[in-house]
């Protein structure tokens, strides 16, 4: 569980809740977004309960009621996803003992997100497709960064849209395709029209981002939703990376054969190219 304020309250009044209860308690420890932007009776309906049984929960929890406990979560959510300048404006901190519980926080969230399963449709999805197009929101762009350069050295065809070549590059764009789309609140409007654009051409979408109330995941079936902490008044780029390098890992080793080929041509290039600089 992470250390929000919302898991230290869950977390000090566990054993006061009933089981029903610590089910709601669960559920909404896995999904924020479900009190924050939920009903009573869509949280009752998650986990197989009464509406009265979620208001219970709530003033066991300290707050008056439903509405209390809402506002209290979407208040954290705020300041987790407010402007870069009003995280600074509001002293965000940045030590380091903050920063690694943020990280770790966030790692975590990958590895939930993922299962052998899906990494193996994924794994299936980036090997087989004619092309792969990869793009991302600014903080994400570490990822894209990331996926593209490990996806190149095992496989051809690999392609990362930038702003300015989109237009002219989804017109290769087809239904033998495979896009991973990277973004996370406060989501860039020219990363959901392009993801849009490319399902509209029939490209499976593969999406990266923080959750079921993102716009990208009405977009596909295959979105890993993971924790995007700060470091400082910044987003992390880091977990949009580890999944980046959990998608490359995955395909790599799905390849037989083909890889080992295509990285001895590779070391040959850059042996011509003195790339790197020999020690001996």
């Amino acid at each position: 569980m992470s250390d929000s304020p919302l898991a230290r309250r869950l977390a000090a009044n566990r054993d006061r809740l009933t089981p029903t209860e610590r089910r709601i308690a669960v559920k909404v420890a896995q999904d924020p977004t479900l009190i924050a932007f939920g009903t009573v009776v869509e949280v009752a309906d998650s986990v197989g309960t009464s509406g009265p049984t979620v208001v219970r929960f709530a003033v066991k929890l300290g707050f008056e009621g439903f509405s209390d406990l809402q506002e209290f979560v979407q208040a954290g959510m705020t300041r987790q996803l407010a402007r870069p300048i009003e995280r600074f404006r509001q002293g965000e901190a940045s030590n380091v003992a903050e920063v690694a519980a943020n990280f770790e926080r966030s790692i975590a969230s990958v590895l939930d997100a993922v299962s052998d399963t899906s990494l193996e449709r994924v794994a299936g999805l980036l090997i087989q497709a004619d092309s792969v197009w990869v793009t991302s929101g600014e903080t994400s762009r570490a990822g894209a960064h990331s996926l593209v350069a490990g996806l190149r050295l095992i496989r051809p065809h690999v392609r990362e849209l930038d702003d300015f070549m989109t237009g002219a590059d989804l017109v290769d764009a087809g239904p033998h395709d495979v896009a991973v789309v990277f973004d996370f609140r406060r989501y860039r409007r020219n990363v959901i029209r392009t993801a849009t654009m490319l399902a509209e051409a029939g490209v499976q979408l593969i999406a990266v981002t923080d959750g079921p109330m993102s716009p990208l995941a009405n977009l596909t079936t295959d979105w890993f939703g993971i924790t995007i902490t700060p470091v400082g008044p910044f987003d992390s780029s880091l977990p949009a990376v580890a999944m980046a390098e959990l998608f490359v890992a995955s395909a790599a080793a799905s390849i037989e054969g083909s890889i080992e080929t295509r990285l001895e041509k590779a070391e040959q290039m850059w042996d011509g190219l003195g790339t790197y600089i020999d020690e001996d």
